[in-house]
């Protein structure tokens, strides 16, 4: 890891890093918006391929789109980070044409561990609450540093 590196530089060198082999999130069409140390922004259009019987986007897909986000912030340190559990609360569901944005900050982060909040909305609507617990692997994300 690059002890003295500038946070904001590190932040956005992991997120371009992980972004370049992070297929899952480009199939799934996330777009990263914004990455800053222990926060990250993504966001997601729900397709027809998204939309489960019900006619709403599939929860799994929600929570895909705020675990990577979480996944981009708890990385932002510049130390590979995984995500050790998760829960979700889908509060709204979200239809077919929907633009969702996930916002993911840190909370605590105490050693090897970390907490992560990320709320995914529709405009104004909150659709869901994920709360992810991560776990550092104490190596670096950047592996020429």
């Amino acid at each position: 890891m690059v002890s003295d590196a500038d946070p904001q530089w590190l932040a956005e060198a992991c997120a371009a890093r992980m972004w370049a082999t992070d297929a899952a999130s480009m199939a799934l069409g996330m777009s990263i918006v914004r990455v800053t140390p222990g926060t990250a922004t993504l966001t997601m259009t729900v397709r027809d391929d998204m939309v489960n019987g019900h006619g709403i986007c599939h929860g799994g897909l929600i929570s895909a789109l705020a675990d990577s986000a979480f996944a981009f912030a708890c990385n932002s340190h510049g130390t590979v980070t995984v995500a050790a559990g998760f829960e979700v609360d889908f509060l709204a569901p979200a239809a077919l044409g929907d633009r969702l944005v996930a916002e993911a900050r840190e909370l605590v982060l105490r050693g090897r561990s970390g907490v992560y909040d990320v709320v995914v909305r529709r405009d104004e609507e909150v659709v869901a609450v994920f709360r992810g617990r991560s776990r550092s692997l104490g190596r670096p994300v950047l592996e020429d540093s």
